[in-house]
C-alpha cells in the first residue's frame, strides 16, 4: 500500500492528501494538550471518539443548511473532509463567563452574558493565539468586512444548534472555538465550518452539577478526560449507554 502523504500535523491531528483532488483525510490524535502545549498527555481512545463527535455535530449543521467541510467517516479515527483555505483566526462564541474572559474583565465563571459574544484570535501557536479585534483582521488582510459578517452568521447558527443539542442532554454550552475555511465553486467564494467540534473545543457544563466535561478536566486536574468526554458521547447516543471508559470504545454506526 502506498504511504500517504502527509499535508499537516498539529496538536490533536494530522491532515493526509485525499483520495481525490481537493480532498484531505483528516486523522484524530489520542494527544491532548493545554496552555500552548505546555502541558501534554496522550489519553487513549480520545481521537476515536472525538472523530465520531465532530462527525455527530457537522452532520447535524448539514441537516439544517450550515455548510461544512465534512464529507464521511471512514473509520475509527479518520473522516474525509473537504479541501479548506483556513483563514487564521479561532472564532469563539460565548454563552457564559469563563477562562480567560472571565479573567479579563473579573466576572465569576457561570456569569450569564447578556447575548452571545463573537471574539476572534490570531492563529499562531509561537503568539499563544493572540485576541485580535475585527479591524486587525481587516487590516491585515486574514478576512474583509463581508467575510467577518458571514463568519458571525456562521458561528451564531452553530452556536444555536449545539446550545440545543446539548441543553436536551442536560450540558450547558458555555463557550466554543470553530475554525471557518474558503472553498470555491468556479469564481463563486464560499465560507463553510471547518477543523473540528468536539469537547476539545467546546467549554461543557452539566446543567445540574456544574460538572465539567470538557478539557477543561485536563488543564485543571480536575479528574479523568475520558471518563468526561464519555459522557457526552453517552448523552448523545454516540455511544451506548451502558458504557463505562472510553479505552475501547463501541460506536454507534
Amino acid at each position: 500500500m502506498a504511504r500517504r502523504k502527509k499535508i499537516y500535523e498539529g496538536k490533536a491531528k494530522i491532515l493526509y492528501e485525499g483520495p481525490e483532488p481537493g480532498t484531505f483525510v483528516q486523522y484524530f490524535k489520542d494527544d491532548a494538550t493545554a496552555f500552548n502545549a505546555q502541558k501534554k498527555d496522550v489519553i487513549e481512545g480520545k481521537g476515536v471518539l472525538n472523530n465520531r463527535l465532530s462527525e455527530f455535530f457537522m452532520q447535524g449543521l448539514t441537516n439544517i443548511g450550515v455548510p461544512n467541510h465534512f464529507i464521511r467517516r471512514i473509520n475509527m479515527r479518520e473522516q474525509l473532509i473537504r479541501q479548506v483555505e483556513i483563514i487564521p483566526l479561532e472564532v469563539i462564541v460565548r454563552n457564559f463567563a469563563a477562562g480567560s474572559l472571565s479573567k479579563r474583565l473579573g466576572m465569576e465563571e457561570g456569569t450569564a452574558l447578556p447575548r452571545p459574544i463573537v471574539e476572534y484570535s490570531y492563529k499562531n501557536d509561537a503568539l499563544g493565539d493572540p485576541m485580535v479585534s475585527e479591524e486587525y483582521v481587516v487590516a491585515f488582510g486574514w478576512a474583509n468586512q463581508q467575510d467577518l459578517d458571514d463568519i458571525v452568521s456562521l458561528a451564531l447558527r452553530v452556536n444555536d444548534f449545539l446550545s440545543g443539542v446539548f441543553y436536551a442532554v442536560g450540558i450547558k454550552l458555555v463557550d466554543f472555538k470553530i475554525e471557518v475555511g474558503r472553498i470555491w465553486d468556479g469564481d463563486f467564494m464560499r465560507l463553510i465550518v471547518a477543523d473540528e467540534i468536539s469537547p476539545d473545543s467546546c467549554r461543557l457544563w452539566d446543567v445540574k452539577s456544574g460538572r465539567k466535561l470538557d478539557k477543561d478536566v485536563f488543564r485543571r486536574d480536575l479528574g479523568d478526560l475520558a471518563d468526561a468526554y464519555s459522557e457526552v458521547a453517552r448523552r448523545l447516543g454516540v455511544l451506548p449507554a451502558q458504557t463505562t471508559h472510553l479505552t475501547k470504545p463501541t460506536l454507534i454506526n
